[in-house]
């Protein structure tokens, strides 16, 4: 089968159909029923049973989407969608999406992309300002949230063991790490807990209050229990705003039992951390404006609207920005 690629000024044709139909579409949500009234496998029905030899036309594309796709989707951009957590709805996000996937690059390190790198750490940076951290404070963005308390809990890990990935990792240990969680924590910790390789025997689920926080006295209370059976207390996941009831975990206190341990304390501000931009916000964490997360090792937080989703931590006394310690390559130029 001969390959078919569109030309520029096809593209270009293609392209302005396909922002008219999105913008038709967001135009339209509200008088959409919210949720799909497809049965259960109902597309899976309506496909090939095989990959197509030939390729479509684009307008055979966009009738699929008008018949198959639309209709069988649940429309998280409606007004009258309260499900989850509001997500990627404002249309400047797409076009940035667009124009991302257009450019094309790589930013695997500064040479591969430098304007990326320095880019990324400037808006990051912002977000810092924003939500009244100290220049203490650095971080890179993710694609999601549960990324980044899964490489938080990495981070957690290698610190505790001494970095036992340079010899037999976990594996090689005879102490086992334990890592503790709210029993209202979003269900990415214990994946990403598990991923870790810490193991579900070793994930411990702390008590909460009456406010659907966690319970400083039994996290203390845990550690203790942990260690007189001679395991190794490893880290803390605090919540800032539990997707299920938004509850906030008391993060001082919380800082506090895990200073005293020498636990590292991560904060999963993905829901309710960007508030803290909000002036006069009476949000536990947001008392911190402009002196940080005392105690915490490092700390997510997501501007949904625009598909943010940062993962800071505070910085080393060595370290430096990525453009400042890159290694030096020849020419990324094809001859």
């Amino acid at each position: 089968m001969r390959e078919r690629v569109l030309t520029p000024e096809e593209f270009r044709r293609i392209g302005h159909q396909l922002i008219d139909r999105i913008a038709d579409y967001r135009s339209s949500v509200a008088e959409r029923p919210v949720m799909s009234g497809n049965a259960p496998g109902a597309l899976r029905a309506a496909l090939p049973k095989e990959a197509p030899r030939q390729p479509e036309p684009f307008d055979a594309i966009f009738s699929d989407l008008d018949e198959l796709i639309i209709p069988g989707l649940s429309h998280w951009q409606s007004p009258k969608f309260f499900g989850y957590f509001p997500a990627n709805s404002e249309l400047s996000s797409v076009l940035g999406d667009y124009l991302s996937t257009g450019l094309g690059a790589l930013g695997l390190s500064w040479q591969a992309g430098p304007a990326l790198t320095e880019l990324e750490e400037v808006v990051v940076d912002w977000m810092r300002q924003l939500v009244g951290l100290s220049d203490g404070w650095s971080g890179v963005i993710q694609d999601t949230a549960s990324t980044s308390t899964m490489i938080a809990l990495i981070c957690a890990r290698e610190r505790t063991s001494d970095f036992s990935l340079a010899r037999g990792g976990l594996q090689a240990s005879e102490t086992p790490l334990t890592v503790y969680v709210c029993a209202h924590s979003h269900s990415s910790v214990d994946k990403g807990a598990l991923l870790a390789g810490f193991g579900r025997d070793n994930l411990r689920l702390i008590p909460f209050d009456a406010a659907s926080a966690m319970r400083p006295d039994a996290l203390e209370a845990a550690i203790e229990a942990d260690l007189a059976a001679g395991r190794k207390p490893c880290a803390v996941v605090a919540t800032s705003g539990t997707t299920a009831t938004t509850a906030l975990d008391p993060i001082e206190e919380i800082a506090a039992v895990a200073k005293r341990h020498g636990l590292w304390l991560h904060v999963d501000a993905a829901m309710a951390g960007s508030a803290m931009i909000l002036p006069g916000m009476p949000m536990d964490v947001a008392r911190r404006r402009g002196r940080g997360f005392p105690g915490v090792q490092s700390a997510q937080m997501a501007r949904r609207r625009v598909r943010l989703h940062a993962l800071l931590r505070p910085r080393s006394p060595a370290s430096r920005p990525h453009h400042e310690h890159q290694p030096e390559f020849p020419a990324l130029q094809r001859r």
